[in-house]
């Protein structure tokens, strides 16, 4: 279709005559301007009317099929005909095909500083009053901590497999209300809890068993998760460090820390929780105060880690403060 252009010097001219009904009144009529031979032979043509419009619409309804009620339909069958006719595949941005083709890497667990921190003076004097304080008291750890799940398995990937799953019902959740919900999850599941017992569990089922523990509907999501993982990467048994650990779902460092001492005897750390946090300022062993579990375990002397997960005392230190204490007062040692 030709190029319509508009002349600037192609404007009507007025030409007025006497009106009819009075001949004071005077009539304007705009009339057309013809164009010139120079007009036309370079493309310079007045305005296009509505029938030039029509005539365009027309041709693109050819181009393009069938009628279009309006400019916004119209340009809408153009732009679907332009991918169709392209058959492009479109490209994702560089950046996030990147982040999609290299999975992000799970964050190290730091085990230990650079510069260790100094042992506590007397630390050893306390750590040892604290031992005397607490053999006549039975905790619920005691009896029901993540360390009882396994006695009720004998398979030994079954029974690593039962102290993880108890540590990640733990969390904010008591030990009571844990240690049953074990039990409950072991028999609604066949008797034994095993990677591949889980797999074929119903979620519903899993929930049911587990529904008295903190966020039971996120933990079944974990549960089914991390059985899935620890199926495809771990041959249905738990990993042997912290990192790999702590990359399940639902899964700390304080779990992990815990989950290697019980599950394999490996000693790398103490698994801190919000008591032994608090309890460990509260007798000056951190220069600064630290200002959470995870601050304090980072802080925290190796020699001493040993000694309290040798002894068990890290779960000995979630109890309350004592009231009776008096007879350890000519014991405490010099400041």
């Amino acid at each position: 279709m030709p190029t319509l252009k508009r002349s600037a010097s192609a404007s009507p001219e007025l030409v007025g005559r006497p009106s009819s009904f009075h001949t004071s009144v005077t009539l304007y009529e705009a009339t057309p301007v013809q164009a010139s031979s120079g007009e036309a032979a370079s493309g310079l043509l007045p305005r296009r009317s509505k029938r030039v419009k029509v005539k365009e619409e027309n041709d693109i309804n050819e181009i393009f099929g069938g009628p279009s009620s309006s400019r916004k339909s119209v340009k809408k069958t153009r732009a679907l005909v332009e991918v169709k006719e392209s058959d492009v595949d479109i490209q994702k941005p560089a950046r996030k095909a990147a982040r999609e083709a290299s999975p992000r890497k799970p964050k190290a667990i730091q085990q230990s500083l650079d510069v260790p921190h100094p042992a506590p003076p007397h630390w050893k004097e306390v750590y040892e009053t604290i031992k005397r304080m607490r053999e006549n008291i039975v905790a619920p750890v005691d009896t029901m901590g993540c360390d009882q799940a396994q006695l009720k398995e004998t398979d030994p990937k079954s029974q690593r497999f039962s102290t993880l799953i108890s540590l990640m019902l733990s969390s904010q959740t008591k030990d009571e209300v844990t240690d049953a919900a074990v039990s409950k999850l072991r028999e609604a599941i066949g008797g034994s809890l095993t990677v591949n017992a889980i797999l074929q569990s119903d979620e519903s089922t899993i929930s049911e068993a587990i529904a008295k523990v903190g966020f039971w509907r996120r933990k079944t999501q974990y549960i089914k998760q991390t059985a899935q993982r620890l199926h495809d990467e771990f041959d249905s048994d738990i990993p042997k460090t912290v990192d790999e650990l702590c990359s399940l779902p639902g899964v700390g460092p304080k779990m992990a820390f815990l989950a290697l001492q019980v599950a394999w005897n490996i000693n790398v750390g103490i698994g801190v929780d919000v008591h032994v946090h608090r309890i460990t300022n509260r007798l000056g062993w951190h220069k600064p105060p630290t200002k959470n579990p995870e601050e304090t375990r980072k802080v925290g002397d190796p020699e001493i880690n040993i000694a309290f997960e040798e002894e068990d005392t890290k779960e000995s230190l979630t109890i309350g403060p004592l009231d009776d204490t008096s007879k350890y007062d000519t014991e405490r040692p010099p400041s």
